[in-house]
């Protein structure tokens, strides 16, 4: 059949794709990008008319409409493989709820059947090629959901950039039910965030830690983005990039000759990643670009791969550390913040690559709700706090007042790293607290 027939007879509005859903049905909908806005406004509008939806997502960049519809989650049952700010709040109210896993076990999870198959899959994705193909623009898992939903339902929106593979970023006509033309909603677009103070003076300290002809990995925020330009302003050399989320900084670095690939022990002359989150300028960078391959998250996230690049070095953001190493990314105490994404993934797989380096950025104090200075490293995480990376697994740490490398020290001899690296407020504290609780030893 011609691809462009079976595209009109596969062809529906939003209201009838959301009609397909009935009660008791597990829904997901695409991760990050690929979150499909109009089909979730029709959908939100068949609230009372629904009961026990289970609906599960992936970052969600926008403010669910089904959620707002039901704000004491009488019909919707929202589940999220890792919270935005959207999703955090709802969380605090009770009607949203994290799955555990990390990043990279995210297709196995439905390919084995250890995750509910979906009853439909709503995917936002890009317009069709001449070839009947479409791309999700975040590869993340979504082809394996599709590959287990019972229905596929793509919304096409002209807005998505199409991130070249690699493999899984595609789906075909032929794998699709029904299509929904989304000509309302662009996809998410962020402007770039100021750095404080605090930021560049990690980053300087980070950025020093990379080598030329690295292969970096930089998580979400501000501070990685200022590592990427203090990389830039320092004329390093021949980076390669194997990463989840290619970032505004990556591009910047790669218009400055800074990222090359071309040292690369892996995919040598692509940049790896498995999404793109940022502005209207780099959707269109990364859009058909030749110099990325995307990969779904169990090749990007995989330990074993990521450790086939030499010197592949990881940045990740954290919110505590405390005396033992133990590093807390995505809750504070019992409220959930984050997830747990790949951060654990690239922390082991840098650690594995020959001369490779993984780092965990932190400033040392943050402002609580009520005003209070907090010091980010503790002698003990508040109950109920998750742990993201187990001290087994955390090398370098790094905050504003220097790096200090865990790996191979004593559990007193990382107390008094990291409290050499804590504000000086507190850290007279910090040291009584460790010899209270025999952290340090009395002969120390």
């Amino acid at each position: 059949m011609n691809f462009s027939e079976e595209y009109k007879n596969k062809l529906i509005s939003a209201e009838e794709a959301a009609g397909l859903v009935k009660s008791g049905m597990w829904v997901d909908y695409g991760s990050i990008l690929s979150f499909p806005s109009l089909v979730d406004e029709e959908l939100a509008k068949r609230v009372s008319a629904l009961e026990g939806v289970k609906i599960r997502s992936c970052l969600s960049l926008k403010d669910p409409e089904v959620l707002k519809a039901d704000p004491d989650g009488n019909h919707f049952i929202y589940n999220e493989w890792h919270l935005s700010e959207h999703t955090r709040r709802h969380h605090d109210n009770g009607c949203c709820s994290y799955i555990p896993y990390n990043l990279s076990e995210g297709a196995k999870l439905y390919r084995n059947n250890y995750a509910y198959s979906p009853d439909i899959a709503f995917m936002g994705v890009t317009p069709m090629s001449r070839h009947g193909f479409f791309n999700f623009g975040s590869i993340e898992k979504n082809k394996a959901i599709c590959d287990a939903a019972r229905t596929v339902v793509l919304e096409v929106n002209p807005s998505m950039p199409w991130l070249t593979g690699g493999f899984d970023e595609c789906i075909h006509i032929s794998q699709v039910d029904c299509i929904v033309e989304n000509d309302k909603y662009k996809v998410y677009e962020r402007s770039q965030g100021v750095s404080s103070s605090v930021d560049i003076a990690i980053a300087g300290l980070i950025a020093d830690l990379i080598e030329d002809e690295s292969t970096i990995q930089l998580g979400i925020g501000g501070l990685p983005d200022e590592v990427g330009r203090l990389l830039i302003e320092r004329g390093a050399k021949d980076l390669g990039v194997h990463t989840e989320m290619f970032t505004e900084s990556m591009m910047e670095m790669f218009e400055a000759g800074v990222i090359t690939n071309r040292k690369k022990t892996l995919n040598p002359g692509k940049a790896v990643c498995n999404f793109a989150v940022g502005s209207r300028r780099l959707y269109e960078f990364v859009d058909h670009n030749e110099m990325i391959a995307a990969f779904p998250v169990d090749y990007t996230n995989n330990p074993a791969i990521i450790a086939q690049n030499a010197k592949q070095v990881s940045v990740n953001s954290a919110l505590a550390v405390d005396l033992r190493g133990q590093v807390s990314s995505e809750s504070n105490g019992n409220r959930h913040i984050s997830g747990t994404g790949g951060q654990l993934d690239f922390t082991r797989g840098a650690f594995m690559s020959p001369g490779g380096k993984s780092i965990i950025c932190l400033s040392s104090t943050h402002q609580n709700k009520n005003g209070n200075v907090i010091s980010r490293i503790v002698a003990n995480h508040p109950a109920g706090t998750v742990v993201t990376v187990p001290r087994t697994d955390v090398s370098n740490i790094a905050t504003e007042f220097g790096v200090v490398n865990l790996k191979g020290k004593t559990v007193w001899e990382r107390a008094t790293a990291l409290i050499g690296i804590s504000h000086p407020d507190f850290r007279e504290d910090l040291m009584k607290q460790a010899r209270d609780l025999n952290i340090i030893p009395k002969g120390i």
